[in-house]
């Protein structure tokens, strides 16, 4: 019975969040219908990432009996390897596409956030938003670029979503009233953390049903966080700091690696407001969820 219920609430936590998320972009958020164009919404995304890094994931990982000079070491190392997998990503993508060093070169130019700027500044005030869109969408459509981040990201996903799925079979053991209250901390304040996700994997696809199948499959590994915590909850506990701050370096690294530097560019007063405006709200939701959830 308990096991049952641990399935259920971590398959509803973890999908369910996903598509609650995807529901909310669909309803407006994010193709400038509502008036939230893309360029908000990746300001919210690296808002979003990097709260849930160093408000909720830290925290929690910091809380625990774990050192600190070996979660930072952790922390570290995620960082270099999320930047390797980014390396890898990119090479695999241009190699499979026949890209060479020229062409590699070639991107570097086209991806640089103030040259990038600088071609959408005549004639399109907001232009960045929709002007990356097209070139994410040009990278999808075989020309042998691709943005990168989605392999750390949904490495890093997967990561927090085992140990989501771990905490969740935690509290379901100790009280079934405990396990339904975390399950639904867990999916509320993953919410704004997987509209940043699809964010980053439609910018880098261009494909909106890929990155929500990409982004749901990650989210299912909670199911097996839950299911092994199930049965080796005792010898996990252990290792869940270690899983926090892995998850922490992939989120740290995707938003200062390729949002932050795609927001780094000329733009007006208002422009430069709500830019900071949506980074802050992406900051604060998933601060004011994490703290409920905490409070819980």
């Amino acid at each position: 019975m308990t096991l049952i219920a641990i399935l259920l609430a971590t398959l509803a936590a973890g999908i369910g969040s996903v598509w609650v998320a995807a529901l909310l972009m669909r309803a407006g958020w994010g193709d400038g219908r509502s008036g939230i164009g893309p360029q908000h919404l990746l300001s919210f995304a690296a808002g979003a990432l990097l709260a849930t890094a160093f408000m909720h994931l830290l925290p929690e990982a910091f809380e625990s009996q774990a050192g600190a000079h070996e979660l930072f070491a952790t922390l570290l190392v995620g960082l270099v390897f999320f930047f390797l997998l980014d390396k890898a990503e990119l090479w695999h993508h241009g190699h499979e596409h026949g890209v060479g060093p020229a062409n590699d070169e070639e991107r570097g130019r086209h991806a640089h956030p103030h040259t990038h700027a600088h071609d959408h500044d005549h004639g399109h005030g907001h232009g960045h938003g929709h002007g990356h869109t097209e070139h994410a969408h040009a990278q999808g459509n075989g020309h042998g670029h691709r943005a990168p981040g989605g392999w750390a990201l949904l490495t890093g996903d997967s990561v927090h979503c085992f140990g989501d799925g771990i905490l969740i079979a935690s509290a379901f053991l100790a009280d079934l009233r405990l396990g339904a209250i975390a399950a639904l901390a867990v999916l509320a304040h993953e919410v704004p953390h997987h509209m940043g996700d699809l964010v980053v994997l439609r910018q880098s696809s261009g494909n909106r049903r890929a990155a929500l199948a990409k982004v749901s499959l990650a989210g299912a590994v909670t199911a097996l966080g839950g299911v092994v915590g199930y049965f080796l909850v005792g010898e996990l506990q252990d290792w869940l700091p270690y899983f926090l701050a892995i998850a922490s370096s992939s989120f740290v690294y995707v938003a200062l690696a390729d949002l932050i530097p795609q927001l780094q560019k000329r733009l007006t007063a208002a422009q430069t407001l709500a830019q900071i405006a949506w980074l802050v709200a992406g900051m604060t939701v998933v601060t004011l969820v994490s703290g409920l959830a905490h409070s819980h």
